[in-house]
């Protein structure tokens, strides 16, 4: 089979994929393709279009530094802007002509002798010098298991998979998982449905979302680029400073658990149902949420809060642990996506046949500065382990990760060689530093399952530190962290 030969294979079009085809591009790496397994960009935002779906980071702190927009119409955007805003940065930067749509990777094998990148997609083989992955954490649906979930002979869907030709109106609905879908879809379709069931496995915390309108003469403020810089700037150091209770500050810790308290004492009138939705583990410990309707939403007479698990879903209805049996037309799943275990689906093969999957089973994910994995030359990760925030904008980690990768492969270009690989002590000395750092954290001994931890027990997806912290280890690329490679024999 012949291959297309490309210097750089970009996976992804969303934030990520596309943040790294511009800088790629800024620094003389022209020879690139992304490839997309949809038929069109946009990643998670595109693919999420469930009810009220929402981001719960300020709109000009959500988006790319060097590509703002300066009317956006909400204080925290909507999806449909946030899929407007992406589309119109591919245009800016013409980078429709260098994306392969309905292309999915299926996988990739470095080639020890011609140090490249082998890499089978679903619309034939590529061979790549330079592996990206900018498929990030959220895009594989997490489905439970429940028993009996196969014999349902009424409509189910995940939140990710909207049915939007699904009429809700008039229908007994049961939800599965109060995550951060549901808190989005739930106060949206309570008003259309007859009943609907909300079963909660572990309550959230939830505070106030400070969200409204941006007017028109806020709008004309914006447009001034230092004005707009100084918003930015503003908001990042408000959002910096939640990381301090997460890091386990004790009077940070009390100032935002106090806050998230008063929240639901006032927007839960009914102290049954406050009993239910409080939760017994720290503040951050899980992703804290932001909502004004959700606890009201849940207070309407025709919404029923489950704290008693599901026992077995049967053809129309669902029993829950007591035995108590509800009729249901459909099943929404809110309960996310595959973030620790993504990797499962993924057949990556580096140095010596090892397989990135095999490996992960093992140790659990592992990445170096979240970016580059030790036997795996030439594949850089965006969104890799390490690198989600619980407090900031993630668009912030993966400019920092974006610009890392530039300038290691700047550097790497300088000295004339195809390739480099990071060396498994610099890996081990770097996850060892942040298993320091998880000591005390909310994420590490707050009390909680989460999807930021690992089948390991180890907090395997989160930056345990501020967003400037990382980005200030992210701002250059230290050669002596790499084996430098002129063909590849880095076993």
């Amino acid at each position: 089979m012949t291959a297309d030969m490309v210097d750089v294979l970009i996976v992804g079009t969303g934030f990520a994929g596309m943040a790294m085809a511009i800088k790629l591009r800024e620094a003389g790496f022209v020879d690139l393709l992304m490839i997309e397994k949809a038929a069109d960009l946009g990643g998670t935002w595109r693919d999420n279009v469930y009810p009220g779906c929402a981001c719960d980071i300020p709109s000009h702190l959500y988006s790319l530094s060097f590509a703002p927009k300066a009317d956006w119409s909400r204080l925290y955007p909507q999806q449909p802007e946030i899929y407007e805003y992406l589309q119109a940065v591919a245009d800016k930067y013409a980078l429709r002509h260098a994306i392969r749509f309905n292309t999915a990777l299926l996988e990739a094998a470095w080639d020890e002798r011609e140090s490249r990148w082998v890499v089978t997609t679903s619309t034939g083989l590529i061979k790549a010098r330079v592996l990206i992955s900018g498929m990030g954490g959220l895009h594989i649906p997490a489905f439970p298991r429940l028993a009996g979930l196969a014999r349902f002979e009424g409509k189910i869907f995940h939140s990710a998979q909207w049915d939007h030709d699904y009429d809700l109106t008039g229908k007994n609905v049961a939800v599965v998982g109060t995550g951060a879908s549901a808190i989005q879809f739930v106060p949206q379709i309570a008003p259309q449905v007859a009943h609907l069931a909300v079963f909660q496995r572990t309550p959230p915390w939830i505070v106030p979302k400070p969200d409204r309108a941006i007017a028109a003469w806020e709008k004309k403020f914006l447009e001034f680029g230092p004005y707009r810089q100084a918003f930015r700037k503003f908001l990042f150091l408000l959002h910096e400073l939640r990381v301090l209770a997460f890091l386990g500050n004790q009077q940070a810790l009390k100032l935002a658990s106090h806050m998230a308290a008063k929240h639901m004492q006032q927007r839960v009138p009914d102290p049954v149902l406050r009993g239910k939705l409080k939760p017994n583990y720290q503040i951050g410990c899980k992703r804290v949420m932001i909502s004004n309707d959700y606890y009201p939403a849940l207070s309407r007479p025709n919404v029923d809060l489950i704290t008693d698990g599901i026992a077995e879903v049967r053809a129309h209805s669902i029993v829950d642990a007591k035995g108590v049996e509800r009729p249901v037309d459909a099943i929404i799943l809110g309960t996310g996506f595959e973030v620790t275990t993504a990797y499962k689906h993924w057949k990556i093969t580096g140095t010596g046949g090892q397989q990135l999957g095999a490996l992960w089973d093992k140790t659990g994910m592992r990445a170096f500065k979240g970016v580059a994995v030790a036997g795996f030359p030439n594949f850089f990760m965006l969104l890799g382990p390490h690198t989600a925030l619980g407090h900031n904008s993630v668009v912030l980690m993966i400019e920092a990760q974006v610009q890392y990768i530039v300038d290691a492969l700047t550097k790497l270009r300088s000295k004339g060689l195809p390739a480099m690989a990071v060396t498994p002590p610099a890996q081990a000395d770097f996850i060892d530093d942040l298993k320091r750092k998880l000591a005390g954290t909310v994420w590490q001994d707050g009390g909680c399952a989460s999807w930021y931890k690992d089948e390991h027990g180890f907090v395997s997806t989160i930056w345990p530190g501020s967003a400037a912290s990382y980005q200030k280890a992210m701002r250059a690329a230290d050669l002596r962290d790499y084996q430098l490679l002129a063909t590849e024999t880095a076993n």
